[in-house]
């Protein structure tokens, strides 16, 4: 597999134009077939990067996060769909960058501080692998941990009815409403030193896991989960 830079994404004319098209693609599908709304865009910040923290239900998740925000987000992919020149082209377009298979999770969270360093926004789910059910599972540290070596804030996200439309198995996704609400940002509180200890970083987790569970209750309500 040829190396992908972990940081930039192509930016040629050529892939730029694809990258519209295939976001537009997408954002018509969630908008028409899942019927989707986005609520508080205004809590995105309008440049620079951040840590985009949605809940997951459902493998369409990152493709609903991404085209809840205008700007284009960076997110980790296997790196078998490389394998594939094709795939690996589409996934690079739209923002994946590689991480091995039983990679050890600190390289993986140094690419994550490489991509928001470089001044790109990052998807990151803090649940870690995809959930069910309405209760917000117990949050790794992972996002407030690579939100406080970046600096950035975290923007969390609420996802309902992302399940509805494609639980764990299906293959398809059914014309399920889905309704997206976008919280305020939180920052890592930092010491007088400007450092974030390491209870900073716990508080952080604890302040995202209430926020998400805020934000996904009203938005399955909103969906009509």
């Amino acid at each position: 597999m040829s190396k992908v830079n972990t940081v930039m994404v192509g930016n040629s004319f050529g892939e730029r134009a694809f990258y519209r098209f295939a976001r537009g693609l997408c954002a018509l599908i969630c908008r028409v077939y899942l019927r989707m709304q986005v609520e508080g865009r205004h809590n995105v910040p309008a440049s620079g990067p951040y840590v985009l923290a949605p809940i997951h239900r459902s493998n369409i998740d990152t493709l609903i996060a991404g085209t809840s925000v205008t700007s284009r987000p960076r997110y980790l992919a296997k790196d078998s769909l490389w394998k594939n020149a094709f795939l690996g082209k589409l996934v690079t377009a739209l923002g994946g960058f590689p991480v091995a298979r039983g990679t050890a999770d600190r390289e993986a969270l140094r690419r994550c501080i490489e991509v928001l360093q470089g001044g790109e926004p990052l998807v990151l789910f803090p649940e870690g692998e995809r959930k069910s059910g309405p209760v917000i599972a117990e949050l790794f540290d992972g996002a407030a941990y690579v939100a406080s070596k970046a600096d950035v804030p975290i923007v969390p996200i609420g996802i309902g009815g992302s399940e509805r439309a494609m639980p764990k198995g299906a293959r398809m996704i059914k014309p399920k409403k889905v309704h997206v609400i976008i919280g305020e940002p939180i920052r890592v509180r930092r010491d007088e030193n400007g450092k974030a200890p390491r209870a900073a970083v716990r508080e952080t987790s604890e302040e995202l896991h209430r926020a998400l569970q805020r934000l996904f209750d009203e938005a399955q309500r909103r969906a009509g989960s």
